[in-house]
């Protein structure tokens, strides 16, 4: 199997080599799909765009190479070009560009564009990180999931560009491979995708709109994925349905999301692999460990009958408690745990894909249940990333997340589930942009667990973060309505962390 997964995935994910760019005319503008910028360090960022005339057909490219020229700009007119060069837009990645700008002044923002064919992309705003201790002072970072196109429109985006964030982190679920829920205000142009071409014309659709375009081109951003960048609910190599064939979806789904995601080409492994996770120092005010808790994950607990994925489990579900079920893989937990430990950042953020604190509920019989797609179905994971705080004490360690559709906030104790035990952690979960809640779902998570602070499923919207050395304000931006187009914003709830009591304090 691990021979089989290599091959699927190095035939999708090889570029071409020694292929020769020509000259080209476009018959109508081909940065349809914006530019976006991401991962910033001291010295420079990357930078993305995709040559897609015809985005919603495959692109509408030919089949040959296209040569693209890049510039980064110290202002919005470009007349002090910092940095440029020429990248390569080549078929086998849909004519997506990466390039790793370097060689830039640390903290402070520039503007990039690209140029190909006679034709000028959107220009976009990005920044380097600081120095420690020169202009990390504050850090202002928006925070994202869940952005499901048919069920409302992507006002969110527009109101975190007016927010002027430095950093956007999106944790999961940027395309849903699936049409559910109800109130739709759009539709999917293709049914569901299994196929690299449909996946490309997925992201293509969503990455269409004006609002996120706007908020890619505002601040860079980093990112991970969830399950419904592949498929719903899925493990590792196993789908909801056991599909056969599971791992060559997979690897095209992976492949289209590195194609449409500002993302370093370092991202590309040997064979073709992909590794997500990684770590992001903003001075010595901040440092962001983003994890990949989809690709190496253990299969879900006591599933249904030949079915894969999630299930509300009883406490009798005893194979839950196996302390070999893994969320993040051996490797990267003792990455993560190495980086904790060897952080000097003021703050260190975990930023990850769903609800971290214990939340069960009761169900109809009042049996005590857990979801077995979240770490509630990977307890003894979770105390081992526990442990690792405990042990490691990094500074104010936040845990951030989304997924669950609901805007979040509990203390995380050093023994789960015991409020007498010491808290550790503060745990921050953004609502969806778009994606409908489960209100019956997280007032029963509510009422069951007192450590969870303040739970609301029906506020769609983001997370704001502003920090300093001295407190971490945190806000829950709510969306006036995500069915009506240019809807307002406003603060559903706010609270504070001050640095060194872990918890947040309304």
């Amino acid at each position: 199997m691990i021979s089989r997964r290599k091959f699927l995935l190095a035939s999708l994910l090889a570029p071409l080599g020694g292929c020769a760019a020509r000259p080209i005319r476009f018959e109508s503008y081909p940065f349809t799909l914006g530019v976006a910028s991401g991962y910033p360090t001291l010295e420079g960022m990357a930078l993305w765009t995709r040559l897609a005339p015809r985005p919603l057909e495959g692109g509408g490219m030919p089949p040959h190479a296209v040569d693209v020229r890049w510039e980064v700009a110290e202002d919005e007119a470009f007349s002090r070009i910092a940095r440029s060069g020429n990248a390569r837009a080549v078929a086998e990645n849909a004519h997506a560009v990466h390039v790793e700008a370097g060689g830039l002044a640390p903290g402070r923002a520039y503007w990039y564009r690209f140029i190909a064919g006679g034709e000028a992309s959107p220009v976009g705003r990005t920044r380097t990180a600081p120095r420690p201790g020169e202009g990390d002072e504050r850090l202002r970072m928006a925070l994202g999931s869940c952005q499901q196109y048919e069920q409302g429109f992507f006002t969110a985006h527009r109101r975190i560009a007016e927010d002027s964030p430095d950093l956007v982190a999106f944790v999961g679920d940027y395309i849903y491979e699936s049409t559910w829920g109800n109130q739709h205000v759009r539709s999917h142009h293709i049914s569901e995708p299994r196929t690299l071409a449909q996946y490309r014309d997925r992201y293509a659709q969503y990455k269409m709109d004006p609002d996120l375009q706007l908020c890619h081109a505002t601040a860079p951003w980093i990112v991970t994925w969830d399950d419904h960048e592949v498929d719903n609910d899925y493990a590792n190599d196993r789908s909801e349905d056991l599909d056969p064939r599971f791992l060559e979806r997979r690897a095209a789904a992976y492949k289209a999301f590195y194609e449409h995601m500002p993302l370093r080409p370092s991202v590309l492994l040997a064979g073709g692999a992909m590794r997500i996770y990684g770590s992001l120092d903003w001075g010595s005010l901040a440092t962001f460990h983003v994890l990949d808790n989809r690709q190496y994950r253990s299969h879900q607990a006591c599933p249904r009958p030949l079915r894969g994925g999630s299930a509300m489990v009883p406490d009798s579900c005893r194979d839950r408690m196996d302390p070999r079920l893994t969320m993040l893989g051996e490797a990267q937990e003792r990455w993560l745990d190495a980086g904790l430990g060897g952080s000097r950042a003021a703050w260190n953020f975990i930023v990850q894909q769903t609800l971290f604190a214990p939340a069960p509920r009761r169900n109809a019989r009042q049996e005590r249940v857990h979801w077995t797609d979240g770490w509630d179905g990977y307890p003894a994971a979770r105390e081992r990333l526990i442990r690792s705080l405990v042990e490691r004490r990094p500074a104010n360690p936040v845990i951030l997340g989304g997924d669950v559709h609901a805007a979040m906030a509990a203390s995380i104790h050093a023994i789960p589930q015991d409020p007498a035990s010491p808290v550790v952690a503060t745990e921050y979960v953004t609502t969806s942009i778009t994606s409908q809640g489960f209100a019956s779902m997280i007032s029963g998570i509510a009422k069951e667990n007192p450590h969870i602070h303040y739970a609301e499923s029906q506020v769609r919207g983001y997370g704001l973060l502003e920090l300093d050395r001295r407190k971490l304000e945190a806000s829950h931006r709510g969306i006036g309505s995500v069915k009506v187009r240019d809807a307002k914003a406003y603060t559903a709830n706010k609270g504070t962390i001050e640095s060194g009591h872990p918890g947040i304090a309304r």
